[in-house]
């Protein structure tokens, strides 16, 4: 018959612990290396708000104010006040320059309508560095009167302006044709400087031997005095 161990008294028995792991922590390390980053979507910019549209806006304003171009300098404080109502600090100066626009329109001459009217005001123009306009003005007159040398000289000015040699001097040789004295004018003119060594322009200008311009007729050629 097999015996049965006996258990020593005084002695009590140990409670069964369970059996614990350890993780080695270059383990753990190494686990969160590999571990996929979440990348956080970056928002995009916020788009323009209504204060720098308007802001964008009133320089836009002030641009066509320096350049003496009223009616859409008025037009573009007219649309900030209509579209942006709550910038207030903007509106009270748009105002300020939609009165002054509105001022400078009022003041403005009417449209020229004679030709001495065009002639006077596509001088005018000329000496303000509105080429354009001078252009208009000049070509208007010719349209009418082809027989008006001063309208030539300014269309030849523009154009040598701009650099269209023939056509500059197209327009000079009109001129000097129905008034000699132009081509006096033109000789000391800056504004032909880009023809000086053209030989057409050499010819037309060059002073008739033994003759003299009189002073008085050169100056009506010129362009007024600002």
């Amino acid at each position: 018959m097999a015996k049965r161990a006996k258990s020593r008294p005084g002695r009590p028995t140990r409670p069964v612990r369970p059996q614990t792991r350890r993780i080695d922590s270059a383990v753990v390390t190494a686990a969160a290396a590999i571990r996929p980053q979440v990348v956080v979507p970056v928002p995009p910019p916020p788009p323009l708000g209504p204060p720098a549209a308007a802001l964008a806006s009133f320089e836009q304003g002030l641009r066509a104010l320096e350049r003496h171009a009223f009616a859409e300098a008025a037009e573009t404080m007219r649309a900030i006040l209509r579209s942006f109502p709550s910038e207030r600090a903007l509106l009270d100066r748009a105002r300020m320059y939609l009165d002054l626009c509105e001022r400078e329109l009022r003041r403005a001459p009417a449209v020229p309508r004679t030709v001495e009217e065009r002639l006077t005001a596509a001088t005018a123009a000329l000496n303000d560095g509105n080429d354009d306009r001078a252009d208009e003005l000049a070509r208007s007159v010719v349209r009418d009167d082809d027989r008006q040398d001063l309208a030539h000289y300014l269309l030849a000015t523009v154009a040598a302006r701009r650099g269209v040699a023939d056509e500059a001097l197209s327009h000079l040789a009109r001129s000097i044709a129905l008034s000699p004295e132009a081509g006096a004018q033109a000789r000391f003119d800056a504004d032909f400087e880009s023809l000086r060594d053209h030989e057409t322009f050499r010819k037309l200008t060059e002073p008739p031997a033994n003759s003299a311009t009189p002073a008085a007729r050169r100056l009506r050629k010129g362009r007024p005095e600002r």
